[in-house]
């Protein structure tokens, strides 16, 4: 077998009481289906170098343009996704939009990841 390939039992023997017990606190698959494209946001590298900045602070498109060296055409592009998946809000302040993370479960899961890939 290779060293990284999934091994599977010898014999078939299914343990019904834990089967049901999983089958009844397995959430509905439209709630996993969201869950699943609240995880597909994460899976941008710029998306996520935009929430990494909005983590040291909110910023406008034109700061967030100039830090990641990108137009702000792009930086808008990607706001909006980060908008409508509820990971960052915005205030504006007379003629400027200010972008932040939406709330502190943002900085976890970005935290929690990289603790994870850097273990």
């Amino acid at each position: 077998m290779k060293k990284n390939e999934a091994e599977c039992c010898d014999v078939i023997c299914i343990h019904s009481d834990r089967v049901e017990k999983v089958r009844e606190n397995m959430p509905e698959d439209s709630l996993l289906i969201e869950l699943a494209d609240f995880y597909k946001v994460f899976g941008d590298a710029t998306r996520i170098r935009i929430l990494c900045v909005l983590l040291e602070s909110e910023m406008c498109v034109c700061d967030l343009a100039e830090v990641l060296a990108m137009t702000q055409s792009a930086i808008s592009h990607q706001l909006r996704v980060l908008k409508q998946m509820k990971l960052v809000k915005n205030r504006r302040e007379g003629k400027t939009v200010f972008y932040s993370l939406a709330d502190g479960h943002i900085q976890s899961i970005i935290s929690q990841g990289m603790e994870h890939i850097t273990e």
